[in-house]
């Protein structure tokens, strides 16, 4: 009898044991998840694209939470610094990311150092949208196509030159990438930022710019730049009339700047799912919808291991033009 007494006294602590092993608390916490404000941390300025689509997105899944989701922009070291801050944040949903081809792609390819690993580091939550670049052109430039831009490229190796945002940004690669599937030559003029270098297009002091649609938007309906072509596979609803790229001319190439919630590693399954419910969720309102849209942002959605799977392309696909543009920065 007392051995059996031991068993039964064994049995239930080893459960005990077995349950404590558990991700502390994890039923319960997604169960009482959220029960205060979340933190959206967003790794620019405000006003930029990627703040405008975290706003956006953060009113309506604060409705569906119950608790407010509040963006915080976090800028610095072209988006490394508030990514290094949600890695390193405490895993439990309260933190949370609005990361980019910058923070997950480029920026871990580029920096000599680098502070996070876009992989191991972040729990992925859902892929958002997607935003095209466009090719542009001061309207004086005589190419009011791709082929001709290429013939003129070609004619002409050494004369040309493009325009982008900054060293290692996606508006740069996105010419790297350009220049390597087109066999061109284009010298690379970077900026602090996408208006000054937007200014100096228009003024034709550079002829050439990649830049993302929404800013250049306005300067394309009011004729001050010529839209040559939109680096997405699909046209832009906003352009129908504006060829892809690989329409145009140079098939395959497709770029585009994409938005996608992270929250740091170790982050309970059943938080990050409900995280990913209220952002599928929001992703489908009618105003939101209706907001992107304008904005000239594509809807997607996605699981988790979709993000997930998204980065790792990501990651294959800019390698080599990282590689061959010898991009690198401290």
């Amino acid at each position: 009898m007392a051995f059996s007494h031991l068993t039964r006294r064994a049995t239930l602590a080893l459960g005990l044991m077995a349950l404590s092993a558990l991700p502390f608390g994890s039923t319960a916490l997604a169960q009482g998840f959220p029960d205060r404000p979340i933190t959206l941390v967003v790794p620019f300025a405000a006003g930029g694209s990627t703040d405008v689509v975290a706003r956006i997105v953060a009113q309506k899944m604060s409705e569906d939470l119950g608790e407010q989701v509040i963006v915080q922009n976090v800028a610095g070291a072209g988006g490394n610094l508030g990514a290094d801050n949600v890695a390193r944040a405490d895993p439990d949903g309260y933190t949370i990311l609005m990361g980019t081809v910058a923070t997950h792609a480029l920026n871990p390819l580029i920096l000599k150092t680098k502070p996070y690993d876009p992989e191991k580091d972040f729990a992925p939550i859902a892929l958002l949208v997607v935003v095209p670049n466009v090719l542009v052109v001061n309207p004086e430039l005589p190419a009011k196509n791709v082929a001709e831009l290429l013939a003129l490229l070609k004619a002409k190796p050494d004369e040309y030159s493009y325009a982008s945002s900054g060293n290692g940004t996606p508006l740069h690669l996105s010419g790297e990438l350009f220049k390597k599937m087109a066999g061109v030559s284009m010298q690379h003029i970077p900026y602090k930022g996408a208006g000054p270098a937007l200014n100096d297009v228009i003024g034709n002091q550079v002829p050439i710019m990649f830049d993302n649609l929404p800013s250049s938007s306005s300067h394309i309906k009011a004729g001050t730049l010529r839209a040559l072509a939109v680096t997405t596979a699909e046209r832009a609803p906003s352009f129908p009339d504006v060829p892809t790229v690989a329409e145009a001319g140079i098939p395959g190439y497709e770029t585009y700047t994409w938005n996608a919630l992270f929250a740091p590693a170790n982050t309970p399954q059943p938080v990050v799912a409900r995280l990913n419910e209220a952002a599928n969720k929001a992703l489908k309102d009618p105003a939101v919808i209706e907001r992107m849209k304008e904005f000239s942002a594509t809807i997607v959605g996605s699981t988790p291991d979709e993000l997930a799977a998204h980065v790792k392309a990501e990651l294959a696909k800019w390698t080599p033009v990282v590689r061959d543009a010898n991009v690198q920065m401290d």
